[in-house]
């Protein structure tokens, strides 16, 4: 007879998200749910407290047990992944522009349009800052992908990173021009620094969760 209670299956969720967050597939963290939960009735059907089996550091618990299953955890590795996209986005985004102002006469020579043609302000706009992101997108790609290579699960963290970064930069983009007409486009260094911080927050967040997702997916 199952004796679960509230607080027993607070315990198991508990321990699912650090075995989620540690990279435990879904069918082995089942496995090791359904073998808490027995120990942890047979602790609160002897009448004690099915927490204590956890301790205070729910993540050391859940790696222990995941560990003496013999199951390989995926670290998150969160830092190197950040750290090496926003390094790659930077370098590729300098090195972007450093190429546009160097082929900027060739660019107008192929592009010279006759005077009489208009091109719209938001086609203009959408073309410049697609390309800006398409930069950034494959700069931040690509350094995860190589400098990271040995990584566990690192190619399906940068595909996810080509998924996740567009739509993730275009939502930073629109917080940051809804802030500027907010307060009518003060051009100085507090709304500059704001209007850059929401958008270096979406692309943080953007690859966070592109490794999350990555180390949690199953395989």
């Amino acid at each position: 007879m199952s004796t679960s209670t509230p607080a027993v299956d607070r315990l198991l969720a508990t321990a699912d998200r650090e075995w989620r967050a540690l990279g435990i597939r879904p069918h082995d963290r089942v496995t090791l749910v359904a073998d808490l939960r027995t120990d942890l009735e047979a602790a609160a059907a002897d009448g004690l407290d099915p927490a204590q089996l956890l301790g205070a550091d729910p993540t050391a618990f859940a790696l222990r047990v995941a560990e003496e299953a013999g199951l390989e955890a995926t670290p998150p590795r969160y830092g190197p992944v950040l750290a090496v996209a926003s390094t790659g986005a930077l370098l590729s985004l300098v090195a972007g522009f450093a190429l546009a102002a160097g082929l900027h006469q060739v660019f107008v020579a192929l592009f010279d349009l006759p005077p009489d043609v208009r091109v719209p302000v938001w086609l203009a706009g959408g073309v410049f800052y697609g390309g800006v992101v398409a930069v950034v997108v494959t700069g931040a790609a690509l350094a995860v992908r190589v400098l990271l290579r040995d990584t566990p699960r690192i190619r399906h963290t940068a595909t996810r990173l080509a998924l996740l970064l567009p739509p993730a930069i275009a939502a930073g983009v629109a917080a940051a021009v809804a802030f500027g007409w907010w307060l009518e486009y003060p051009l100085t260094p507090l709304v500059i620094g704001t209007e850059a911080a929401l958008v270096l927050v979406a692309f943080l967040a953007a690859t966070a969760l592109a490794r999350r997702w990555s180390v949690t997916a199953a395989a």
